[in-house]
């Protein structure tokens, strides 16, 4: 099969796919506020207000985005409540593109020259798509404003990034990739946290991908160090930089009676000078595929 052929059926199915759960969920959607934290978050999304710890600033903006296309203000809710449906049918769309990069690894799928194994093999995708789809827990959240649609939607939107990667890895174009995947791993925060799910399934997705000789030893030791990087994230890294912001408020403001803002202006350029000197030096090492 042809890479032209392929990427019509696979962008055929796909986007197929993505329609279904589009109507599925547009004609099911909430047409107010449920009663629980999504009343808060149309609120606070249609005025980009502050919601509560530790907040969602992307989610709500993107929210905001959504309520302008509400004709008055009793269709609000509903515009909002549309961002989960649109997060929603992406979430599927995703899962049947990282389905087909699977499945191209399965030796029962390698020959696709006939019409009937085209058919087994994306029409297989578009059954564990829509499966996730009608699901029960997928599809209550759905249909309402809540931060957990578009999350997943991130989720998925990075699995397929990673199985990118994978095929791409140890190239310009791979690093790349991995690059992007740092960037929504870092918007994934401003919706929630269930993003950094993911960084263990790239742990794994590397080790196999380079060490073709897999042991007990080394697949205990990939797990360990996947996890130890998502908790430095989570527990450390996140934390600690905006503990860094604060302390450096108080003790410019407090220690040299500089104005306000002054000790987050200085961390922020120190972080700043922080990527530009090491970016410099992992230039100079050629840690970079170029």
């Amino acid at each position: 099969m042809s890479t032209k052929a392929y990427k019509i059926w696979n962008h055929s199915f796909g986007w197929s796919v993505f329609i279904i759960a589009l109507i599925t969920f547009g004609s099911t959607v909430e047409p107010t506020a449920s009663f629980w934290d999504a009343g808060e978050y149309i609120a606070t999304s249609a005025k980009l207000q502050i919601g509560h710890p530790p907040g969602a600033p992307f989610f709500q903006m993107m929210g905001a985005f959504f309520a302008t296309f509400a004709t008055a203000p009793e269709q609000v809710a509903l515009m909002v409540n549309y961002m989960s449906v649109f997060s929603s049918a992406f979430t599927i769309l995703f899962l049947f593109w990282s389905l087909t990069l699977l499945f191209q690894k399965l030796p029962s799928f390698k020959q696709l020259e006939t019409v009937q194994a085209r058919i087994g093999f994306f029409g297989s995708a578009a059954v564990g798509a829509l499966a996730f789809c009608f699901s029960d827990s997928f599809w209550f959240n759905a249909v309402e404003a809540e931060v957990y649609a578009m999350a997943t939607c991130i989720l998925s939107i990075l699995f397929w990034m990673g199985l990118r990667w994978e095929i791409e890895m140890n190239t310009p174009r791979g690093d790349r990739w991995l690059l992007m995947i740092a960037f929504v791993i870092g918007l994934s925060f401003g919706v929630h946290f269930m993003g950094l799910l993911t960084i263990p399934a790239l742990g794994m997705i590397y080790y196999f991908k380079n060490y073709k000789q897999v042991t007990v030893k080394g697949f205990l030791l990939a797990n360990i160090l996947s996890i130890a990087v998502l908790l430095v994230i989570f527990k450390l890294l996140l934390p600690l930089t905006l503990a860094f912001f604060g302390n450096a408020e108080v003790y410019f403001v407090n220690s040299f009676g500089l104005p306000f803002n002054s000790g987050t202006i200085i961390a922020a350029l120190a972080i700043i000078a922080f990527f530009y000197f090491s970016l410099g030096y992992t230039k100079k090492r050629n840690w970079v595929n170029i």
